[in-house]
């Protein structure tokens, strides 16, 4: 520490000393397992810490519920620095900590098998962090913390953004927890229409008078049908995939409604042509079963672009906190869950990297890509988990997540981020450097909305599939 200066030393050992309590604030996220805009407990944790630390703090922003936005100034109040975290859980991956075999705490329940339970508590670290440091020496600037629900249904950014809230940013710090220390410059990932389509037909016998009935769920399958074929047809870049949410209840009754929920991805380039495809797949279904449809959009958002002198930042401070400590035992214990899926067994062994920009196609979306357009910004990945190739959205990465692991991972991706912050608070040149290749990058990629002028957050979702996990999850709960 002593060689990164006094005032970044300062800091680091600042966020260092505050550890323990949003350790405990991250395991009760992760006990907790609250899908996208049902992360009511999650979300008033970290609004309730914020306020308790001085900050400035709207619920419910954007219409949503489970929204935040906390904002604090000192002095000019310029610059601002946005910081982003997420909360929600994914379903399917309820997990016992440190279990190297697959034990669901509640089977079927859902599991923070991406990490955002440690993503939106490091950020609230950081800026608190740097809110008593600011203070402290005097230094101007605005701290903003995002709080954005349901990212893994890419819902939150798409509608916030339309409100607003992220105007007048001078920079961003996104996070995501990982397997590694990295971040990344350049566009990357998929532009994505999220939305259903329901039919509704008419009921009759089956078995007796079925010429009287009009089936739904066939308006359904022929619509996946159609978009099957279009596989061959569309880039490589393209990702389609569905689930029938609906579709009839007794196979003795054609069934008068079905439901399929649909993602489209691909390039900026090529996405809305290929959602106008789709949709005219769901219009042909209609007409072939003589039944009627509505479609409704849920959210669409666009690739991710991310600044090079940031994540160029971001990699400097990096170096600068290096990786954590681990004991024998902790990278032993990640070698026996790589040996469990035949992985290298790397323990945790992995690099501090920058990435330039990709090279490897990768068919993901995160609604971060929103943020991209309108502010500079670049993202921390920070270690959280094993080393190696297991996947996100996985019980592997749910088992991590309240281990000492991920714990020494929040505190070093929460000092990148401080000390970052103070580097853009007190280097205008640096800031300018960044602030003036956005300008570049904005010009040649303005921001449009994809949601149409309709839409609004799919409140409620999620509610039924959490209310049925919810007792039993509950008696499971960390306290903070």
């Amino acid at each position: 520490m002593d060689k990164l200066g006094a005032d970044k030393s300062a800091i680091m050992k600042l966020v260092q000393s505050k550890q323990e309590k949003f350790w405990k604030i991250s395991d009760a996220i992760w006990s907790y397992a609250e899908l996208g805009l049902e992360e009511f407990k999650s979300s008033k944790l970290l609004a309730d810490t914020l306020e308790a630390a001085g900050f400035k703090v709207q619920r419910g922003a954007a219409g949503m519920p489970t929204a935040i936005v906390a904002s604090w100034s000192y002095g000019t109040g310029k610059p601002v620095i946005g910081y982003l975290g997420e909360y929600d859980a994914l379903p399917m991956l309820s997990q016992k900590a440190g279990a190297i075999t697959h034990e669901p705490v509640v089977p079927g329940a859902p599991g923070h098998g991406c990490g955002h339970n440690t993503m939106g508590t490091m950020q609230i670290m950081t800026v608190i962090a740097m809110k008593e440091f600011m203070q402290k020496k005097g230094i101007n600037g605005t701290l903003k913390f995002f709080g954005s629900p349901a990212e893994e249904t890419l819902v939150s950014r798409p509608y916030m953004v339309r409100d607003g809230l992220f105007e007048g940013l001078d920079a961003v710090i996104d996070n995501h927890a990982g397997g590694d220390f990295s971040t990344s410059y350049g566009v990357s990932g998929n532009a994505m229409y999220s939305f259903t389509v329901s039919y509704a037909g008419r009921t009759a016998h089956a078995g007796g008078v079925p010429w009287m009935g009009r089936s739904a769920t066939d308006a359904v399958e022929l619509m996946h049908a159609g978009t099957e074929r279009m596989r061959e047809h569309v880039q490589p870049t393209a990702r389609i995939h569905w689930v029938t949410t609906e579709g009839g209840e007794a196979p003795n009754v054609v069934p008068d409604r079905a439901t399929t929920w649909y993602f489209v991805r691909d390039t900026d380039k090529y996405v809305e042509a290929d959602y106008k495809w789709v949709m005219e797949c769901a219009a042909a279904a209609a007409q072939m079963t003589q039944t009627t449809y509505k479609s409704k959009v849920l959210t669409a958002i666009h690739q991710r672009y991310s600044n090079k002198g940031l994540a160029e930042l971001l990699f400097e401070n990096m170096k600068a906190v290096g990786k954590p400590e681990y004991t024998k035992e902790e990278v032993a214990w990640a070698k026996s869950l790589q040996r469990g899926f035949g992985f290298p067994e790397k323990g945790l062994d992995y690099p501090i990297r920058l990435e330039k920009p990709e090279t490897k196609f990768s068919g993901g979306s995160s609604d971060v890509g929103e943020v991209t357009l309108l502010a500079p910004c670049a993202t921390i990945r920070y270690p959280t988990r094993a080393a190696g190739e297991f996947p996100s959205h996985h019980w592997t990465v749910t088992t991590c997540g309240i281990t000492s692991i991920a714990h020494k991972g929040i505190t070093a991706g929460a000092q990148v981020a401080a000390l970052t912050t103070y580097d853009l608070l007190t280097q205008p040149d640096v800031l300018a450097k960044i602030q003036k290749e956005f300008a570049a990058s904005s010009k040649k990629n303005p921001y449009r909305s994809y949601l149409p002028a309709d839409a609004e957050p799919p409140l409620g979702f999620n509610a039924a599939l959490m209310a049925k996990y919810l007792p039993e999850m509950a008696k499971h709960y960390i306290n903070p």
